[in-house]
């Protein structure tokens, strides 16, 4: 991580102009997860100084919150951050800077501890979109490119390449794109053991272009709940605090939950979906449009923006798309459709073996 590379300038700078939009005056709040992501959290502290905006930065680590776990009671380790919700009322702009680290810190962390833990960050995670204007990235590190199977620099590399756009011209195609989504009702999902309905009808969809979400962008739409019918299988490990779930299968019956198995930490899974009444329904399917992210990183905030493929967020709804669902949770589940699958929206081919067909 060297913080004499430019590019990490470049980035401060988008956050704090394109993602967030800084004001003078405003208050901006910096969490900075892992020390390695520290030349992006000073960038990106110079660039709201810069703006004339009053920034604050916040100091994280999946560490820390492994001792939490490790040493704490059930009411220490349920017990939501205070302070983190304090920072959300006081932030109007709000950006974490999210390292990474070895998934398998907390392998001796029992589940039921880990899901109560993430119940626990789900009440900050409402804070922050409820109270701020947000941006969230994931800042690879040696750890992070171990977990994508690859070299630090092919991931330094494809991480920039993704996120140093001209957003001029990327946000106009990304927009097109989404406006040939607009009204569609009947979506019908195939490839391998899958075959997943549901319907959006009435219901908005939008892009977050890359401004939530860094790199970005996706469109999506909140699925009419009682219409989800069938089964989903996902090639990829499903992740969620810091535990892979691998061949993860779901099925619906009219939006109902009847089946959910894993390979791998099957018990956590359920714990999750036992969070809350709309933990195990479909808040969120959205497709990835990001065509500089060309490997799977077992990273749900890269995945999901990778180009052709889709994924399906188990709980919270966005209020902004026309969804109702609530829940502690938004868990981004990401299925490849780049080698097998096919996505029809009303009737028409939207993605077909790896080739998104909103281009035409």
């Amino acid at each position: 991580m060297h913080s004499t590379d430019k590019r990490w300038k470049d980035l401060g700078e988008v956050i704090v102009h394109y993602c967030l939009d800084t004001q003078p005056g405003e208050k901006v709040l910096i969490a900075q997860f892992e020390i390695e992501t520290w030349p992006l959290a000073l960038a990106t502290y110079e660039a709201a100084i810069k703006a004339g905006a009053y920034p604050q930065i916040q100091l994280k680590s999946e560490n820390l919150r492994r001792a939490f776990m490790k040493y704490g009671s059930e009411e220490q380790y349920s017990w939501a951050p205070e302070l983190e919700i304090k920072g959300m009322e006081w932030a109007d702009k709000y950006a974490a800077l999210r390292g990474g680290y070895n998934l398998d810190i907390y392998h001796d962390i029992p589940a039921e501890v880990l899901a109560a833990n993430q119940r626990a960050h789900g009440v900050v995670s409402t804070a922050r979109w409820k109270n701020t204007r947000w941006t969230l990235t994931r800042v690879p590190n040696a750890a992070f490119a171990q977990q994508a199977g690859l070299d630090l620099e092919t991931v330094m590399d494809m991480y920039f390449d993704a996120c140093l756009l001209d957003y001029e011209t990327a946000d106009r195609k990304w927009t097109e794109w989404t406006e040939k989504l607009a009204g569609v009702s009947d979506i019908h999902l195939t490839g391998r053991k899958t075959d997943l309905r549901l319907s959006c009808e009435g219901r908005a969809w939008g892009t977050n272009l890359a401004r939530g979400n860094m790199p970005g962008s996706e469109a999506s739409c909140a699925p009419l709940v009682d219409t989800v019918n069938g089964h989903i299988y996902f090639e990829n490990p499903a992740v969620l605090g810091g535990r892979l779930m691998h061949d993860l299968y779901l099925e619906w019956k009219d939006g109902k939950l009847v089946k959910a198995t894993a390979s791998t930490n099957e018990d956590y899974l359920h714990k999750i979906l036992n969070t809350d009444e709309g933990a195990s329904k479909i808040g969120e399917f959205a497709i990835g449009f990001n065509e500089n992210l060309t490997s799977f990183t077992n990273d749900i905030l890269w995945d999901e923006k990778m180009y052709s493929t889709m994924h399906i967020a188990l709980g919270r709804a966005y209020a902004r798309r026309g969804g109702v669902n609530k829940s502690a949770i938004h868990w981004d589940i990401i299925k490849d459709l780049r080698q097998e699958g096919l996505l029809v929206m009303d009737g028409r081919e939207i993605i077909k073996n790896g080739k998104l067909l909103l281009e035409n």
